[in-house]
């Protein structure tokens, strides 16, 4: 018997659409046919709620990348609104696979939960966003998923006390999480999955893994380490235009990693017996019987 969690794969789109559904729709239908993962995720910003008016209408920082002529514009770009987020949700309900989003202000937390989505991700630049975790606690009902990059321990025991004083804290799955794009590796610090186990193992529905490292071992590693859920960034074409193309997983490497860490899975077990039926026929043909 397993003693493992079986393995989650969400493939995070975010804005890797490109402002584009047709796109959008691809990546859904590719992340659940050829890909094999569990659950897709979109993000959702109201950005003149999230951003201050310099911040609106500076220019973009990397302007390579910027669909717009300010930041402002660039994430109006590439924002779907609520309807387009319930067209992507029930085009996932057709092909079998789970949405979700992150959801980045109150107004979107609001929008998204209407959608009513099995889960809700706060990304970890939002998990001390007290006003909009209090009315999710209080209006939404299934799970909420947050990270912990850029969080300090303490900030971490306060959310995970914060989610039990409003008796929520049964439907919170806690991600270890490095806040970069890409992480390198000395910097993803997967043992921090030991101390978030230890530490809320009975607090918490489970624990998981958001990467924005490169290629596919380290989310072995997580899962092996218990991080059940495994969360990785995905696009078609890394060479995009874009910020998250680049610490992203194309197709045929979030295949490999559903692929690897289900592998995994099945591996991690004690024999149930000390000769199991595939050794006893080469005990009976290749053990000495003489000794």
């Amino acid at each position: 018997m397993n003693v493992y969690k079986k393995p989650y794969i969400i493939a995070e789109i975010g804005c890797n659409h490109k402002g584009d559904i047709e796109i959008a729709k691809e990546l859904i239908k590719v992340a659940k046919i050829f890909c094999n993962v569990d659950a897709i995720k979109f993000q959702k910003r109201n950005n003149k709620e999230l951003l201050t008016k310099e911040q609106y209408s500076q220019p973009h920082p990397n302007p390579v990348n910027s669909y717009g002529d300010t930041y402002g514009a660039h994430r109006e770009y590439l924002e779907f609104n609520k309807n387009q987020h319930q067209e992507l949700k029930s085009y996932c309900e057709d092909i079998g696979i789970t949405y979700s989003t992150s959801v980045w202000d109150l107004t979107s937390a609001k929008e998204i939960t209407s959608l009513n989505p099995d889960f809700i991700k706060i990304p970890s630049a939002c998990n001390n966003n007290i006003t909009m975790l209090e009315w999710l606690c209080e209006n939404y009902h299934g799970e909420l998923h947050i990270s912990t990059g850029m969080t300090t321990k303490d900030e971490i025991d306060g959310l995970v006390s914060f989610f039990k004083k409003n008796n929520r804290s049964k439907d919170l799955v806690l991600y270890n999480c490095t806040s970069g794009y890409p992480v390198p590796f000395e910097d993803v610090c997967l043992l921090d999955i030991n101390l978030l186990i230890d530490k809320y193992k009975d607090d918490v529905k489970s624990i998981g893994f958001s990467g924005h490292h490169l290629g596919i071992a380290v989310d072995v590693a997580a899962y092996t380490l218990g991080a059940n859920i495994i969360e990785r960034h995905y696009t078609i074409d890394r060479t995009w235009k874009g910020t998250d193309h680049a610490a992203s997983l194309e197709p045929m490497g979030l295949r490999k990693l559903s692929r690897d860490v289900n592998a995994v899975f099945k591996a991690l077990q004690f024999k149930q017996q000390d000769i199991l039926p595939i050794e006893q026929v080469q005990r009976d043909k290749l053990k000495n019987q003489k000794v």
